[in-house]
């Protein structure tokens, strides 16, 4: 039996070793009930790191390792995507079909499942998680994504469920957010059915307040447990907004791509006048990076107004994705992820970063905007001077 006080924060590879051999039950255990009181407390005083899919430029993405090395390496939240399997179980997993990042071609049982479904307005042929029973998506091993990424971890864990990715959450030893995405729930709802007739969205925020998390934002009971709620679909964010008061982040797609559930495009859902609109019901926008600062031939162009508008409208700006690798750093950083942290969150001004390598974000808010002057920010503080003389000495 697997102490669950020590499961998420055991030297990691203790930890994935532990998980790993755990195949008879649950990967995490539900939450205890920790003494909120005595936790660190959510840092507010600089932007988010978000850890997106976990520290998922480093373990296979949704998983509880990646969510553990996250808030290992500093997050601020972890975030997740959330589906649903054919037997109405919310589980963490991005994409509509389990074939890229999962090593479901080797389960010959499944041989029969492959579908064509029609998803936001084009057919895609592969497994579809609505057709597999929660049992049968945990006989599936998760892969990196990327094969430029460590593929060591390649088929040693499992796939979550919404509920272990919030036990994770709240068994750290401090208070670490959660930011889950409704995922495609147009696509949900046509072929997830559940036996009281509610919806996705209803499904997903009765399992949040389940597990305790309410709140308007900076609230009492949000700081308490930090949560935000995103989506590319407007109407569940609408519809969400009548269920809970948690804080809802509208996700903001490339300009070629129009809104799932209302067919708005890129252009009238960042206008003024929406920003007036959806104001009403989130707090914040989550647009991919390349439309809040135009690249050409991979050299960033004048940024466009859209942080500024979305200031001015009270509503944070929370860019995706951030990653170290040369094939996403743009030219002008010179291969050096921490340039890009310092062009965002200083020249452009954004609230909140998602982010593959959570870690380095971490170091960098370290080195440049330290929370407290205790003793375990005094590295820091050196390396920040040092920073500061190396770049004086540059100018010379």
């Amino acid at each position: 039996m697997i102490n669950k006080g020590l499961t998420c924060f055991l030297p990691l590879a203790l930890c994935l070793t532990l998980i790993v051999g755990t195949k008879a039950r649950h990967l995490y255990p539900l939450p205890s009930k920790l003494d909120e009181g005595s936790k660190q407390q959510l840092q507010t005083s600089r932007p988010y790191n978000l850890a997106h899919r976990g520290s998922n430029g480093e373990l296979p993405e949704e998983t509880a390792a990646a969510y553990m090395r996250a808030i290992e390496e500093g997050a601020d939240f972890i975030e997740t995507d959330i589906l649903s399997s054919k037997d109405g179980v919310l589980i963490c997993f991005h994409d509509v079909t389990l074939d890229d990042t999962t090593d479901i071609a080797e389960h010959k049982e499944f041989a029969n499942r492959k579908r064509t479904y029609e998803v936001q307005g084009f057919n895609v042929t592969g497994f579809f998680p609505v057709d597999f029973t929660l049992k049968e998506l945990k006989k599936l091993r998760v892969k990196q994504r990327y094969k430029f990424r460590d593929q060591q971890y390649n088929g040693k864990f499992p796939i979550i469920t919404f509920e272990e990715f919030i036990a994770i959450a709240l068994d750290a030893p401090r208070i670490v957010g959660i930011y889950p995405e409704i995922k495609n729930p147009v696509f949900i709802n046509q072929h997830v059915k559940w036996q009281d007739g509610k919806k996705f969205e209803d499904k997903f925020v009765e399992t949040l307040k389940k597990y305790g998390y309410k709140g308007s934002y900076l609230s009492k009971d949000w700081l308490k447990q930090p949560a935000f709620i995103q989506s590319f679909a407007p109407t569940s964010l609408v519809y969400v907004s009548k269920l809970t008061e948690l804080p809802k982040i509208f996700l903001i797609d490339d300009v070629t791509v129009p809104t799932q559930d209302t067919n708005q495009s890129y252009w009238e859902i960042t206008s003024d006048a929406y920003f007036d609109y959806i104001k009403e019901y989130v707090v914040g926008i989550g647009p991919w990076k390349d439309t809040v600062v135009p690249v050409i031939n991979n050299y960033l162009q004048t940024p466009s107004d859209l942080v500024a508008r979305a200031h001015a409208h009270d509503l944070q700006v929370h860019p995706y994705t951030f990653r170290n690798e040369n094939q996403f750093l743009h030219f002008n950083f010179s291969e050096d992820p921490y340039a890009e942290y310092n062009y965002w969150i200083n020249k452009i001004g954004v609230d909140g970063l998602f982010t593959d390598f959570t870690g380095s974000l971490h170091n960098f808010q370290e080195w440049t905007a330290p929370l407290s002057p205790d003793d375990n920010h005094k590295a820091s503080r050196l390396l920040h001077k040092i920073e500061r003389l190396i770049a004086s000495y540059g100018r010379v």
